[in-house]
């Protein structure tokens, strides 16, 4: 009989977290909906809805598992993830598994699969993003998802190697001259043996996967020091990076220096660090007694954390190959003594909590600004059937000569207004070019005029001595042309303020500058990318930093960066700018449907004489439609938050933790 999987915290967690993004979507969409049947929702508007709950509905959360070899890592991924098959799935054994770094993810629009990339891709200068965008360059091999035994096989060629000359290890970043310590061995032949690919690339419907997870394995120093694009894109990225230790082995030379360079928060900007000392059954000894077994985990605990200046709470020691073993057979005992529901709660309240709290605030500003635009709209409408009531009421007892001259005044309104249309439509185009030089700016074009300097300086031949100050310039920048960006989009926002309020006095509309978008928080997101990449700029990197292969990597590795980063601020600002249009779109389709409606109103006057009070009834329930409109949608928006809330990710008891 098959022992029934124990369940664990994170699974628990993360199925609460996605429950909850799918529940805020639907609710979003719905919301969208009704707002659409109402026309209450402008262009900017529903572009801004959609974008929230696209996010809502594809957001990814990556974990980056990174440990030297040997130290349990691709255990600790099948105990956390993968169980409930019953089996390992990565390849876990003795020696080096993993061989080359190993997203797994899933994504409905490609069948499950595993896509390898060669390792002789390193010798051409095209960075991993770039990669992705050429399928046909990668080795495929497709995955039955029911089949763990053929899952597991598949899963094996992560570890396959080749064995090549010391001249092509070196051209592939695996035999340095500088430091023959961390070379591999040489065999009987003259070869060393290397990984038979660079990266690897795992698509399947794994429940946490389909809901956003993505699971980052990178192996050892060698990986991360020859691929930059693994610091400064993926690791950098990443919502928690999960740094396996052997409580076997302590904090080595090589997994301090691994964290030095590339993890510790101080250098790496990385929000959410977890330190595993793994293998702790290694210290269960039958000559001592339980109590002196958890003093001796303690001190090894209370040691890592001195060793990499961390808070001993960020520090789990824990059994991987038990706690898989635990899940197996279905051991609560073994499975509590294994200490890894400890880490997986944990590692769900650190990385989920906070994800969730980022996502609450985004609901909260998109349901904000509709709810505003709303309430605006319905404020015009109200206006527009206010004033003509008044105009209506002024006309009690009026002769047939005086409704008629009403007519004529109202037609001469309406023709006065179309001519001045084309006027209120010319604010959209005062702004106009201040936009195309702040997206000017942020193009990639100009993202590559600044790092020119730079990328000359790294191209060139020789040891880079100077290259930090040549580094830092290049930032100093990218920074200058994102405050030259905040001064813009202040001008734009001033002058849209004054041409809004001129506006407002002239033809009564209602008009208000949308909150312009925060953008000097490109300066604290270009400080992080610097501090990812100054990491190569020390000691241990200048024989790597004077091969251009690498160098070439580095470049567009940050261009890439900072183009997202680019690419996020322009969307905000285009998104900023349809708000505004949108509302003068509003204001203009209003007063035109105002005018349209007093003269067929007046018209009905003319043509009967119960004309008058039958249209001042079919105002008030206009005025009275329009309250409950409003009343409707307070009430759609506070439902929506109160959903959201009940369904927000529980706070873990103390409990749980210790």
């Amino acid at each position: 009989m098959q022992a029934t999987p124990v369940v664990t915290g994170f699974h628990e967690q993360f199925d609460q977290h996605g429950a909850w993004r799918r529940e805020a979507a639907l609710r979003l969409k719905l919301l969208g909906d009704w707002l659409d049947e109402q026309q209450l929702l402008d262009g900017g508007a529903l572009e801004g809805l959609q974008q929230l709950i696209g996010q809502l509905r594809a957001d990814k959360i990556m974990v980056a598992f990174v440990a030297e070899f040997s130290r349990g890592k691709s255990e600790l991924i099948n105990a956390v993830f993968f169980a409930g098959y019953g089996r390992r799935i990565m390849p876990a054994s003795a020696g080096r598994t993993t061989m080359c770094p190993t997203e797994l993810g899933w994504d409905a629009g490609v069948s499950p699969c595993l896509r390898l990339l060669p390792i002789e891709s390193r010798l051409e200068p095209q960075a991993l993003m770039e990669w992705r965008m050429a399928p046909e360059r990668w080795t495929r091999v497709d995955l039955d998802v029911n089949d763990a035994a053929q899952l597991a096989g598949a899963m094996e060629k992560v570890s396959e190697v080749n064995h090549v000359s010391v001249e092509q290890a070196r051209a592939l970043g695996f035999w340095h001259d500088d430091r023959p310590q961390d070379n591999p061995p040489v065999d009987a032949h003259g070869r060393v043996e290397v990984p038979r690919w660079r990266h690897a690339l795992i698509n399947m419907a794994h429940p946490l996967l389909k809901q956003g997870l993505v699971v980052l394995d990178t192996p050892g120093l060698n990986a991360i020091g020859a691929e930059p694009e693994l610091t400064v894109n993926l690791i950098a990225q990443a919502q928690a990076v999960v740094f396996v230790l052997g409580a076997d082995t302590g904090v080595t030379r090589s997994d301090l220096s691994i964290w030095q360079e590339h993890l510790a928060p101080a250098r790496s900007g990385i929000g959410t660090q977890l330190v595993v000392l793994n293998k702790i059954d290694t210290l269960w000894d039958e000559l001592r007694t339980p109590a002196q077994v958890q003093a001796e985990i303690a001190r090894q605990c209370e040691q890592t954390a001195r060793t990499l200046e961390l808070d001993t709470d960020r520090v789990v020691a824990l059994s991987a190959q038990k706690g898989l073993l635990a899940k197996v057979r279905g051991d609560a005992a073994l499975l509590q003594g294994s200490r890894l529901p400890r880490f997986e709660t944990l590692l769900g309240q650190l990385v989920l909590g906070t994800r969730q709290h980022t996502l609450e605030q985004a609901v909260a500003r998109g349901t904000q600004r509709l709810q505003a635009d709303a309430q605006r709209a319905l404020g015009v409408q109200r206006r527009e059937w206010a004033e003509q009531m008044q105009e209506l009421k002024g006309l009690r007892g009026k002769n047939h000569a005086v409704v008629s001259h009403m007519r004529r005044r109202v037609e001469q309104e309406k023709l006065a207004f179309d001519r001045s249309a084309a006027g209120v439509l010319a604010v959209r185009s005062v702004h106009v070019k201040l936009l195309r030089e702040v997206f000017a700016l942020l193009s990639s074009a100009s993202i590559k005029k600044e790092l020119a300097t730079l990328a000359v300086s790294l191209r060139e031949p020789g040891l880079k001595l100077g290259v930090r100050k040549v580094y830092a310039d290049g930032f100093d920048r990218l920074r200058a042309v994102v405050r030259r960006v905040v001064e813009l989009v202040a001008e734009i926002d001033t002058m849209l303020g004054g041409a809004f309020r001129q506006l407002n006095t002239e033809h009564g509309f209602g008009l208000q500058v949308p909150t312009a978008p925060e953008l000097q928080r490109l300066e604290s997101d270009l400080a992080a990318v610097e501090r990812s990449h100054v990491q190569y700029l020390g000691m241990s990197n200048l024989i790597q930093l004077t091969r251009a292969g690498f160098t070439d990597k580095l470049i567009r590795s940050l261009h890439s960066r900072v183009r997202a980063i680019f690419e996020t601020a322009v969307g905000e600002i285009e998104l900023w700018n349809k708000a505004a249009s949108g509302q003068l779109d509003v204001e203009l389709r209003e007063r035109r449907r105002a005018f349209t409606r007093r003269i067929e109103a007046i018209q009905r006057i003319q043509d009967a004489a119960g004309g008058l009070d039958e249209r001042l009834r079919e105002l008030d329930q206009h005025l009275d439609a329009l309250h409950a409109t409003e009343r409707e949608l307070q009430g759609r928006v506070r439902a929506l938050r109160e959903s959201i809330a009940a369904q927000a990710l529980a706070p873990l008891p103390e409990a749980a933790l210790a």
